[in-house]
């Protein structure tokens, strides 16, 4: 009877933005012994080759739930699963579970009305399967010390939760190649990313003819990258959509920026903080406690007021602002009786 320990990861549905950043960043250590792995179909081209026995899954309910019975039956009492995708396995599982939470809207009773249907169908009930399912867990690993906090107060004082942030140190040293943009938001087209906010408050720094260049990366084809090109043609607004970066390109856009602009309303991590923060570019962003977990921000601002968005760009450009002058009640009581 064989009883050697091993370890199997499971990563159904990461494919895009930190979490595949994250994925890949595990398969370049060297350390890395796994025996059994379910990773996207989307991903694989992305990642480095099979470290075990690898299994694709597909973006469908069918193959995630082949997945799900696949890793069931597979996994032994002595094995080690670690869930990647940040969800606890469906099937109570023989072996000990470490979910790796990535997403903190999973924690959060925050309302989900301002997303799709579709979205806030699939959020409901992945908020239902963690809590209801977490007792499986042996322990959840997270990256921030809010994470943790929110973490414990979501599952309960019993729940185990370790921090344990991890990324690829140095990947995007170097020096600036020039500033061709004042400003660059790296982010993917999720309504918590909060794009709506900053395109209201570029627009309002039109109005005052204050128009600092921004450089994007909303994938093409959204409705956002829409919305975009339309209020930059009605207030001809100095912002540029580059689409969907892949990281050396991403590298190149924070050497061509002056500073990072950030006012996403929540992250696990929030990884092109980090980022800008290893090029040492300035990074303007919401005044949240995810933020402050691992940056110093130059400026900060509240991400649900587009106006205090807009004043924390022009105290880094170093534009004056007007304050409303205060009147005595004499001056009160004469527009009274004007």
């Amino acid at each position: 009877m064989n009883t050697e320990k091993k370890l199997f990861l499971h990563a159904p549905n990461v494919h895009i933005g930190g979490g595949l950043a994250l994925l890949q960043a595990l398969y370049s250590t060297p350390e890395l012994s796994i025996d059994f792995e379910q990773v996207d179909i989307r991903a694989v081209e992305k990642l480095l080759p099979a470290r075990g026995e690898r299994h694709l899954v597909r973006p469908t309910l069918m193959s995630r739930l082949g997945a799900e019975l696949r890793l069931w039956r597979r996994a032994s009492k002595q094995d080690m699963v670690l869930c990647f995708h940040g969800l606890v396995p469906l099937l109570p599982l023989k072996g000990e579970v470490t979910v790796f939470l990535q997403n903190r809207i999973l924690l959060s009773n925050v309302t989900l009305r301002n997303y799709p249907l579709k979205t806030r169908i699939r959020l409901s009930v992945e908020r239902l399967m963690v809590k209801a399912l977490a007792k499986r867990v042996k322990k959840f690993i997270v990256q921030t010390p809010s994470m943790a906090a929110q973490a414990k107060s979501f599952f309960g004082l019993e729940a185990v939760v370790v921090i344990c942030p991890f990324v690829v140190s140095g990947h995007i040293a170097g020096m600036s190649t020039g500033n061709h943009f004042d400003f660059v938001y790296v982010a993917s087209a999720e309504h918590h990313k909060n794009h709506h906010k900053l395109l209201e408050a570029w627009c309002l720094l039109a109005q005052e003819e204050i128009r600092p260049s921004l450089a994007l990366t909303v994938p093409q084809g959204t409705s956002l990258c829409a919305l975009i090109e339309r209020l930059t043609q009605q207030w001809q607004l100095n912002i540029v959509n580059l689409g969907q970066l892949n990281p050396i390109e991403i590298s190149d856009l924070y050497g061509q920026s002056a500073a990072l602009i950030y006012p996403s309303t929540t992250e696990s991590l929030g990884l092109p903080l980090i980022e800008a923060n290893e090029r040492k570019l300035p990074i303007i962003a919401a005044e949240l406690d995810y933020v402050r977990d691992i940056v110093e921000p130059v400026e900060t601002f509240d991400p649900d007021s587009h106006v205090s968005i807009a004043r924390a760009v022009k105290r880094h450009l170093g534009i004056a602002q007007c304050l409303q002058p205060m009147n005595g009640p004499a001056a009160f009581l004469e527009e009274v009786l004007r």
